[in-house]
């Protein structure tokens, strides 16, 4: 009796599991496109002489457009603190937030990337992931060519003895080592508790 129970649990198991890991499948749906593109380049490539080098784009002697990137940075940077908030917090801090958080922020982003010079800033990213539930972390600036974080920007529930739970929106800098925080601003909720963060 053993050895068939211990078969029918091997088999219920596999039954269950089935079909929870599906290894991702990812359809190059341009395979003719860079087909295409790729024997161009070959083409290219050997009529080009041993002595030319080429260089990428940031290297050209073209100005680079850097009001388009901090244009980008403060969309991308909008886009992830209403990410970060929610529907349901949004519904009730969405004024506050747009009249008096999200300037400051973009002038504390404006302020960082001037501050970089413009051969940095086309190195410069905005980090996609907040942080669920309690996490603080809206998004993070990072130096892809460097490989180090420059600035991270945070949102903190603060209860405040008889006033309620506020919002607490700052960042941190590179140059401190992370520790200081630069104030962008509050936001009032209520006395209830919030609930967690979207993301």
């Amino acid at each position: 009796m053993k050895p068939l129970m211990r078969r029918i649990f091997v088999v219920l198991i596999s039954l269950l599991t089935l079909g929870m890991y599906v290894p991702p499948t990812q359809l190059d749906t341009d395979a003719a496109e860079k087909k295409e593109l790729s024997e161009h380049n070959h083409y290219s490539q050997s009529t080009i002489s041993p002595e030319v080098e080429e260089f990428p784009e940031v290297l050209s002697d073209e100005p680079l457009q850097t009001d388009g990137l901090i244009d980008s940075f403060t969309e991308q940077a909008r886009a992830q603190t209403v990410a970060k908030m929610g529907p349901r917090i949004l519904d009730k801090v969405d004024e506050d937030l747009t009249t008096s958080i999200l300037p400051k922020m973009e002038e504390a982003l404006d302020e960082i990337l001037s501050s970089a010079g413009e051969g940095q800033v086309p190195y410069y990213e905005i980090t996609e992931e907040p942080a669920s539930g309690y996490g603080e972390r809206i998004f993070n600036i990072y130096n892809h060519l460097t490989n180090e974080e420059v600035a991270r920007f945070h949102v903190r529930r603060d209860k405040r003895p008889g006033e309620g739970y506020w919002f607490n929106f700052h960042y941190h800098l590179q140059d401190d080592n992370f520790m200081k925080h630069h104030q962008i601003g509050d936001v009032y909720w209520e006395k209830n508790t919030p609930p967690k963060w979207m993301s």
